[in-house]
C-alpha cells in the first residue's frame, strides 16, 4: 500500500499514478478492437464506449490497488472520466453512486455505529468473556464466535473495531509486557479471519453482498432475497469459523493453557455497565425489527415491495429520531469507503451497459471453453479462484465489481447456473487471508503489532487452501442438495 498523504514525494506513488493514466490513454486511443463470436455463433462487437470502459477498468484497478490517492477519490474519478470522455451520460454514471445497494451499505455502517455508541458491543463482549472462562483454547473459540456473530448485524469492519479493545484487554492479561506470543498472533489474526467468515452469512456483514446482488439483479433479472443469501451461506460460513478455530489452535498453540483472573475481570467490567439502558433496548429493537422484516420478505408476498435498502435506511432514520445517534455520529461514517462502493457500482454497470463486460466474457470463453465447458463445477471453481486472487489484491467490493459482471455474462454460455457463480464468488470474496489490503479487518488486526505482514501471508496460504477445499465440497455436493441449481436454467 502506498502512502498517499499530502506532501508525500514517494517516487513509487508517481510511478503507479503514471501507469494507471498510461494504460487508460493507450487503450482509449488504440485502434478499434475486433468483434468476437460467442459459443452460439453470435457476433459480439466492441464499441468505442466499450473500449473506453475497459480503459477505465484498467486505470481503476491500478489506482485502487496502489492507493496513489484515497480509494474514495479514485472512485469519484470513475464517474468523472465516464462523463469527460463521453463513455456514459452524467445522470447515469453518477446515479450509480447512489444505487440502492450503496444505501444498504450506509445503513449497515450506521447500525455498527449505533451498536458501538450505545455500548451493546462491549456488553456482549464481556458476557462472552465470562462464558469463555480462563482457558486460552476456549478464549480462541469464543472470541472468533463473538466476532462472527457481530457481523450478522453489522459490517465486519465495525464488528472488528468493536471487539478489538476487548481482545487487547484479554491479551494484556496474558502477556503484560506485550512481547508478542503465539496466542497474540492467533487471537488477532483469527479475529480478522472469523470476521470474514461470519460476514458472508447475511447481507449486513459487508458491502460486497449488496453490490453483487445489484449486479445479479441487473444482469440475470432476478432478485436474491435476504433469506436466500443466509440459507446458502450460513452452513459454509459457520463451518469456516469452526475450522479457523481448529487451524489457529494447531498453527499458534497458546504457550499457556489459562489466563488467571480473566473471568473475574470480565464480570467486574460487565457489572460496571449496569442494567441495559433505554437507548440500548431501543437500538436492539430497531435492528431486530429491520432484520425480521428482511427475512419475512422471503415468505410473505405482501412485503415484496419493502426493498431491503428502504428497510435498513428506515432503521437509520429511527436512530436519529430517537436520538440514539446525532450529527457527530453521521460524520463518523467512513465516507471514503462509501465512495469506494459507489465507484465500484458505477464501474461495474459501465462495463455491463457499454457491452464491455460481454465482450470480455466472450473473449475469456475462447481461453477456457475447450477445457472447462463440459464441467460446470470446474467453471465455478475457476471463477472462485480468480475472485480469491483479486480480493486479496484489491478491496473485496472492487474485486466483485471487476469480476462479477463478466462472470455472470459467461454463465449461460458455459451452461452454469448464475446462482452458483454468485454464491461461490461471495464466499471467497469474504475471506482474503493473504494480504492486509484484502479487507479492513485484516488491517485493524495488524494494528495490534503482534504479527508481521509476512506472517499474515504465510498463515493465509494453508487457510486459503482449506477455504477452496471446503468451497469445492459445497459446490460439488452440499449446495445442490440444498436446492441450488448447477446448470443454467436448471
Amino acid at each position: 500500500m502506498i502512502d498517499a498523504k499530502p506532501g508525500n514525494s514517494n517516487p513509487r506513488r508517481y510511478l503507479w499514478m503514471s501507469l494507471g493514466i498510461l494504460l487508460f490513454v493507450l487503450v482509449y486511443l488504440s485502434p478499434p478492437w475486433g468483434a468476437v463470436s460467442d459459443p452460439l455463433g453470435e457476433i459480439v462487437p466492441l464499441s468505442h464506449q466499450g473500449k473506453a470502459a475497459i480503459a477505465l477498468f484498467l486505470f481503476s484497478v491500478v489506482w485502487w490497488v496502489t492507493e496513489v490517492i484515497p480509494i474514495g477519490v479514485t472512485s469519484i474519478g470513475i464517474g468523472v472520466i465516464q462523463v469527460l470522455f463521453l463513455i456514459r451520460e452524467p445522470r447515469v454514471a453518477f446515479t450509480d453512486f447512489m444505487d440502492p445497494s450503496v444505501w444498504f451499505i450506509i445503513g449497515s455502517l450506521v447500525i455498527g455505529r449505533a451498536f458501538a455508541k450505545t455500548g451493546i458491543t462491549r456488553r456482549i463482549a464481556y458476557r462472552m468473556m465470562i462464558l469463555a472462562g480462563e482457558r486460552t483454547s476456549m478464549i480462541y473459540l469464543v472470541s472468533f464466535t463473538l466476532t462472527a456473530l457481530l457481523t450478522l448485524v453489522m459490517a465486519h469492519t465495525a464488528a472488528v473495531a468493536a471487539v478489538f479493545p476487548v481482545m487487547l484487554t484479554i491479551y494484556m492479561m496474558y502477556d503484560p509486557e506485550y512481547r508478542g506470543t503465539n496466542f497474540g498472533r492467533g487471537l488477532f489474526m483469527g479475529m480478522a479471519y472469523a470476521a470474514g467468515a461470519g460476514s458472508i452469512v447475511t447481507l449486513l456483514g459487508a458491502a460486497r453482498g449488496a453490490v453483487a446482488l445489484g449486479y445479479f439483479s441487473d444482469i440475470v433479472g432476478r432478485d436474491v432475497s435476504f433469506f436466500e443469501v443466509s440459507y446458502f451461506m450460513a452452513p459454509i460460513g459457520w463451518l469456516m469459523v469452526f475450522l479457523i478455530w481448529v487451524y489457529f489452535r494447531m498453527v499458534f498453540p497458546p504457550e499457556r493453557k489459562t489466563i488467571p483472573g480473566l473471568r473475574a475481570r470480565a464480570r467486574a467490567l460487565s457489572a460496571g455497565m449496569g442494567p441495559m439502558r433505554k437507548r440500548e433496548i431501543a437500538c436492539l429493537l430497531i435492528v431486530l425489527t429491520v432484520v425480521t422484516l428482511m427475512l419475512l420478505r422471503s415468505f410473505l408476498p405482501v412485503l415484496d415491495h419493502l426493498h431491503r435498502s428502504a428497510l435498513i435506511m428506515a432503521g437509520t432514520l429511527l436512530f436519529f429520531l430517537l436520538r440514539i445517534l446525532d450529527v457527530d455520529d453521521l460524520e463518523e461514517i467512513p465516507w471514503n469507503i462509501v465512495l469506494l462502493f459507489g465507484g465500484a457500482m458505477s464501474l461495474g454497470f459501465c462495463l455491463w451497459q457499454t457491452g464491455a463486460a460481454r465482450w470480455m466474457a466472450v473473449s475469456w470463453l475462447d481461453v477456457i471453453d475447450s477445457t472447462l465447458s463440459m464441467v460446470p463445477r470446474l467453471v465455478v471453481m475457476g471463477v472462485a479462484t480468480l475472485m480469491l486472487v483479486m480480493t486479496n489484491l484489491v478491496m473485496n467490493v472492487a474485486a466483485v465489481a471487476i469480476i462479477m459482471p463478466v462472470a455472470l455474462v459467461i454463465a449461460p454460455y458455459l451452461d452454469v447456473a448464475p446462482e452458483m457463480i454468485l454464491f461461490a464468488s461471495l464466499v471467497v470474496a469474504g475471506m482474503p487471508f493473504l494480504f492486509l489490503i484484502g479487507a479492513p479487518p485484516n488491517a485493524i488486526a495488524y494494528e495490534s503489532r503482534l504479527f508481521t505482514a509476512w506472517e499474515f501471508f504465510r498463515t493465509g496460504i494453508p487457510a486459503s487452501v482449506i477455504l477452496m477445499i471446503v468451497l469445492g465440497v459445497f459446490v460439488r455436493w452440499i449446495w445442490p442438495l440444498m436446492g441450488m441449481p448447477v446448470r443454467f436454467g436448471g
